[in-house]
């Protein structure tokens, strides 16, 4: 599993890559909650483009930023999902919950962030 982090604008993009699983989930959420504890870091793209499977520890790792973002008054929204880890994603109901967008550019706009 790889983890890309860079900002665009005020918006920090984490692109993933791999399986994101039981097995890799942990090395993930380090990242990512090193990140998040970054002064002023509020608005979260996850870009799934480049990762070819997930299980519910991936839905458990999303869920539980997404549930620290909103508490800090933060967004999250997700970009690029290819058709199996999208299936994953609709079935879960995410989308329900936070944007689900085709483009890293789509979710940027669509947390509040500048592409």
């Amino acid at each position: 599993m790889g983890v890309g982090l860079s900002y665009r604008g005020s918006c920090l993009v984490a692109a993933l890559s791999g399986d994101l699983d039981v097995a890799t989930v942990p090395k993930v959420r380090r990242h990512l909650e090193a990140a998040l504890a970054r002064p002023g870091t509020a608005k979260v793209v996850l870009d799934l483009a480049a990762v070819s499977f997930m299980d519910s520890s991936g839905l458990g790792l999303i869920l539980g930023r997404y549930r620290e973002l909103s508490e800090r008054g933060g967004s999250m929204a997700i970009s690029g999902a290819k058709s199996q880890v999208q299936r994953v994603l609709q079935l879960s109901g995410i989308g329900k919950i936070m944007p689900v967008t085709s483009t890293v550019e789509d979710a940027i706009k669509q947390v509040g962030g500048e592409s």
